[in-house]
């Protein structure tokens, strides 16, 4: 995909200007730098060693900023308020770490701003984009420094464990405390404001009884915090400022049958792009005028797709067979009776992340050929406080394998699954859960698809990129270590229990996936291939950790299509 613009004096009328020529690769993030020129990232053949580049807006004088081979370029600060500026993180003096540069964008000049010890991980500006906190890790404990001015040398100011969690997300309008994500002293994630000088608490801004909050918002025009934000089984709001909650209940007004969210505005507050999505659309963009009160659309982001000819996603939970309560997501396949049918069960990646209800084009494309589908959040998916986190902890191909099983038994219990006709497909964590739960579940599957799964435990640790490297120590406590938990490892690495597989496999790899090596997919290959079993194994070597060039979407969910409909025969 690449950037295109268009004047707002000729939305609709096809008069688009492509300011882009990426042909590799798609583009990740961009964003307006100034009023003429925008700043994107791409990376090369998935490595996820992104650099910076900017384009001016009618697309001349395209160049790379970070010309720099092997080097991984990380946002610290956009700098919103300087036209030619921005803040970076680049490990070019060393692969584990990252440095901060500010950098010109008009000349390329990049200065050192704060050199890394080697074990930051973070860095924090205030409202003026000096960098005044630092957050360390020893791979067990995270360290907070701070400084009250950019020229002064940090100080250490408080050190927690890693199973505690305090996430500053941006300085108060005075930039002398700071609000932030805080689980201290409690179990579920709250918004605090947080003196990090003195290192102390100093007022609880909101928190739900039952979900861990997901962030707050800012107006740097009017310098107040103005909603909060957090996950129930759909995405919800707390207001606390009255402009913003006029503003969603004006659009929610006129966009009754969809969510909305504000993607982004001009630096007065008063033109907002907004956007719309549901579970069975995509939605479209506008542009809203507050002073007006004036919606215009911007475009459909998917207008091929029928809202109506699409699956509902609904929300669903039962009990694991250990008493924890498990969410998730079902999907039943339109125009058919919720009774044995046949199911993929869709396992996230992660695994610390949530599935969360919206538009989701793989459950959509299952739903389409007739399958239901279940997403489950396991014990360890975030957004359920830390006791259900800490619950997953040496828990891979166990208890949060269990989870994913209870699913099953609930579905086929209810008689909403096929017990004979029930697929299990996922990436990354996901593609171990797959690989897991043919080799633990034999019986529960009929076949399995595994996209840049792990397969063994082992060579994972020994693989990660150079950066994750700060994070070991607490991998090691949350999945297991290679030194002392040799038989944990081996019990829940698939690919010692081939022997057990008897359900049919397809297994999807990108040749430069820098978190999944490759030899993970080609040792499960191997060793089933070993035993006489034929293994459809697809590898892509211009992709990385998940297939973005659209070509090769294309493919891997053909194969998938077929694949499927060969081993469960549920094609609608």
């Amino acid at each position: 995909m690449n950037i295109f613009v268009e004047s707002r004096d000729s939305i609709g009328q096809g008069k688009a200007i492509r300011v882009t020529s990426e042909t590799a690769r798609d583009i990740g993030a961009y964003w307006w730098k100034n009023n003429d020129t925008l700043i994107y990232t791409r990376d090369f053949d998935g490595d996820e060693n992104y650099h910076l580049f900017a384009v001016d807006k009618g697309g001349s004088n395209p160049r790379d900023l970070t010309p720099f081979p092997n080097v991984k370029v990380e946002v610290v600060d956009e700098l919103q308020e300087i036209d030619d500026e921005v803040l970076i993180g680049m490990n070019r003096r060393d692969a584990e770490c990252f440095d901060v540069f500010r950098m010109n964008i008009s000349t390329g000049q990049i200065q050192l701003i704060a050199e890394n010890p080697g074990n930051i991980t973070r860095w924090v500006t205030d409202h003026t984009g000096a960098v005044r906190i630092a957050i360390a890790t020893d791979g067990v404990n995270t360290t907070f420094l701070y400084r009250d001015v950019d020229s002064e040398p940090f100080r250490e100011v408080k050190t927690i464990h890693f199973k505690e969690s305090l996430e500053p997300l941006f300085f108060t309008p005075d930039n002398r405390a700071v609000y932030a994500l805080s689980n201290l002293g409690r179990d579920r994630l709250a918004i605090v404001k947080y003196d990090m000088a003195a290192a102390r608490e100093l007022e609880v801004i909101f928190e739900h009884p039952e979900v861990d909050l997901d962030g707050m918002a800012y107006s740097k025009k009017r310098k107040v915090a103005t909603m909060i934000g957090y996950t129930t089984w759909k995405q919800q709001r707390q207001y606390l400022d009255e402009q913003i909650r006029q503003l969603f209940d004006r659009l929610t007004e006129k966009l009754p049958s969809s969510e909305v969210t504000i993607t982004d505005y001009t630096k007065d507050e008063n033109t907002y792009i907004v956007r719309t999505y549901s579970d069975r659309s995509l939605g479209a963009f506008y542009i809203y005028d507050f002073s007006s009160d004036r919606l215009e659309k911007l475009a459909d982001v998917s207008p091929w797709l029928n809202e109506s000819e699409l699956a509902p996603m609904k929300p669903i939970s039962y009990e694991s067979r250990d008493g924890l309560i498990i969410h998730g997501y079902l999907t039943l396949p339109l125009g058919k009776s919720p009774e044995n049918l046949p199911v993929v069960v869709n396992p996230h990646g992660g695994p610390w992340v949530r599935d969360r209800w919206t538009y989701n084009p793989e459950v959509q494309f299952l739903a389409s050929r007739g399958y239901a589908v279940l997403q489950v959040n396991y014990r360890g998916s975030t957004g359920y406080g830390r006791k259900f986190w800490e619950a997953s902890f040496k828990q891979w191909g166990r208890k949060m394998q269990d989870d994913v099983s209870d699913g099953v038994l609930w579905l086929i219990k209810e008689g909403i699954a096929d017990p004979k006709r029930v697929a299990i497909y996922g990436g990354s964590y996901g593609g171990y859960c797959t690989l897991a739960g043919l080799a633990f579940s034999p019986e529960l599957y009929a076949c399995g698809i595994d996209y840049v799964g792990v397969s063994n435990l082992f060579t994972f640790m020994q693989t990660i990129p150079p950066y994750w490297k700060p994070f070991l120590e607490s991998m090691y406590e949350m999945v297991g270590n290679p030194e002392t938990d040799k038989d944990l490892l081996r019990s829940a690495s698939p690919v010692f229990h081939v022997d057990r597989i008897r359900a049919p496999l397809m297994v999807v790899q990108g040749a430069k996936d820098p978190r999944v090596n490759i030899e993970e997919s080609n040792q499960i290959v191997d060793a089933l291939r070993k035993r006489g079993i034929d293994v459809p194994y697809l590898v892509k070597e211009n992709e990385g950790h998940g297939f973005r060039n659209e070509e090769n979407r294309f493919e891997v969910y053909e194969a998938m299509e077929g694949f499927l409909e060969k081993h469960l025969d549920g094609h609608s």
